[in-house]
């Protein structure tokens, strides 16, 4: 196995803030640099933890663990973040299987990460948040696999309790996990990764549950430690930050408005659109997650109106019926952990962006973010394909039909090909004959001459064009290397990572497949990594 750095601008769909902050570009909006040894000893003194938080989370935190059936590693990076270590954070939704491939490598990430700073003298674990308070539950309860038969996706989803809005940690999974664990393993094959995902994902199971099963033993060698945030034990601990971004809702809504504007103004986008009505909490109200929101100096719960003195009064008796927003939960979770860095995606880096106005004003410091490892798996059969017509990943990463067709010309007859590049010559040299003596007759030809000239090109690219869907169609097995290419490198006109669940490659690959990707990605590339396995 290895791994080829590619730049970000070679990727599609990649954000220009996301491009300059890992190009170093963007350093008003963040603390760090993405060169984690340069600074992760200064971040490690700037930290200063408290030691009673420290023990009641790690007390969680082995309850948590052991439940989903933690490894002795696991126990044993537990017991040293109750002794002083610090905590590398990454985190995702939960999802159905584990979700997309990203989530693994997110994982695979903050393991380095702290492995890294083991080398630099900084004790750290690995942390992976589950996001299990997110109420969307239709972006989380499918997944596409891959078949094994590698000739095309197959969506897999499930229905679950509860009530709709509720957070994904309150909805247990309905008996239709049965037939969707089945058709994962008629898609996937006999597998090892098949046999764990019947054993994680069962009725009665939330997404949250299940997903920290499938991830303990996934990252069991390394030691990765899971935390399930939406219980009542780890919100009575976060109650004080809960509190506080209530009294501060006004400062922290005015500073967000001014950071959004700072953003825009640089030319970036705001992930989170705030308003002059935002705060940064959620109620439960009858199950629910309802947002809540400022009007004329108090707070607004669905159609309840209460003072803030009232609101903090409730997150103090039950503190579990309120939950983070998007922009508040990296703090809440770094006031929980004694946190060196997080590692996230291009979506989080962009929080981030916006968030770091939340750090200072409630923590008095910013957690610096790492781009976690972006990658696309390049199996040995796409290899031979690639290689055999002469391209390259990034250009399948196009819509199929535009991929088809670069193909085709690739493969269209030696001789053709070459009569159509004479012909591309001879046209340019008949063109550039007559230019000179048409402007010394008359200067009004030259544009006449250029729009004929333009129109010629044209036609013979399209002819060219016409060629080589010819060529396509008459030849089966080149459209068909052209689809497996489009299905496992760039499904749906997305990145791999972003569309394809992790375990498809577990099933084909193994799960030493994760220990084989902790050792070849790296995490100072600054772009998009192709992983030829």
């Amino acid at each position: 196995m290895k791994a080829e750095c590619i730049p970000f601008d070679k990727i599609p769909h990649t954000s220009k803030l996301f491009q300059d902050f890992v190009g170093g570009t963007a350093t008003a909006f963040y603390p760090r640099s993405i060169n984690f040894k340069d600074w992760v000893a200064d971040a490690a003194r700037e930290i200063d933890f408290d030691s009673a938080r420290r023990e009641s989370l790690t007390q969680i935190l082995r309850t948590q663990n052991i439940a989903w059936g933690a490894s002795p590693k696991t126990l044993e990076n537990i017991e040293r973040l109750k002794n002083g270590a610090f905590a590398v954070v990454t985190g995702q939704q939960v999802a159905l299987f584990g979700g997309p491939l990203f989530s693994i490598l997110k994982a695979i990430t903050a393991i380095k990460v702290a492995e890294e700073a083991r080398q630099k003298g900084v004790d750290a674990v690995p942390i992976f948040w589950l996001a299990t308070e997110d109420h969307d539950f239709a972006e989380v309860n499918h997944v596409n696999l891959l078949r094994k038969d590698a000739a095309s996706l197959q969506s897999v989803s499930v229905t679950a309790g509860g009530i709709e809005g509720a957070p994904v940690s309150a909805r247990p999974l309905r008996e239709d996990v049965v037939a969707a664990v089945s058709a994962a393993a008629d898609a996937l094959g006999d597998s090892e990764i098949a046999a764990l995902l019947k054993k994680c994902y069962r009725p009665g199971e939330d997404l949250g549950s299940a997903m920290g099963k499938l991830f303990a033993r996934l990252f069991a060698e390394h030691g990765l430690i899971l935390l399930d945030p939406s219980g009542a034990d780890v919100h009575c601990l976060a109650a004080p930050l809960l509190a506080d971004a209530i009294r501060r809702s006004e400062d922290l809504d005015t500073k967000l408005l001014a950071r959004g504007k700072e953003l825009e103004a640089a030319g970036y986008h705001q992930q989170v659109k705030v308003t002059e009505s935002s705060t940064l909490l959620f109620s439960l109200e009858t199950g629910a997650r309802v947002p809540i929101k400022r009007s004329n100096g108090k707070f607004v719960i669905g159609k309840d109106h209460v003072s803030a003195a009232d609101l903090e009064a409730r997150i103090a008796k039950a503190p579990e019926k309120f939950s983070a927003n998007v922009l508040l939960r990296p703090v809440m979770q770094d006031f929980l952990l004694p946190t060196l860095a997080y590692v996230g995606g291009p979506a989080e880096v962009a929080y981030f962006a916006q968030c770091e106005v939340v750090y200072k004003t409630l923590l008095g410091r910013v957690t610096p973010v790492l781009p976690r490892c972006s990658a696309t798996l390049v199996e040995e059969h796409q290899q031979k394909i690639l290689q055999k017509v002469s391209l390259t990943v990034t250009d399948v990463f196009q819509e199929p039909e535009k991929l088809k067709k670069a193909i085709a010309a690739r493969v269209m007859p030696a001789e053709l090909n070459q009569r159509f590049d004479d012909a591309e010559k001879q046209l340019e040299a008949t063109l550039g004959s007559i230019s000179e003596p048409l402007q010394k007759l008359d200067q009004t030809l030259v544009d006449a001459a250029n729009r004929s000239a333009s129109k010629m090109r044209y036609q013979l690219k399209r002819l060219r064009e016409r060629a080589a869907a010819a060529e396509l169609r008459r030849d089966e097995i080149v459209s068909r290397k052209a689809a497996e290419l489009s299905t496992i490198l760039f499904p749906n006109n997305n990145l791999q990572e972003r569309e394809i669940a992790g375990v498809s490659f577990l099933a084909r690959h193994g799960i030493e497949l994760i220990p084989r990707l902790h050792d070849v990605l790296q995490t100072s590339c600054p772009g998009h990594q192709i992983v030829n396995l």
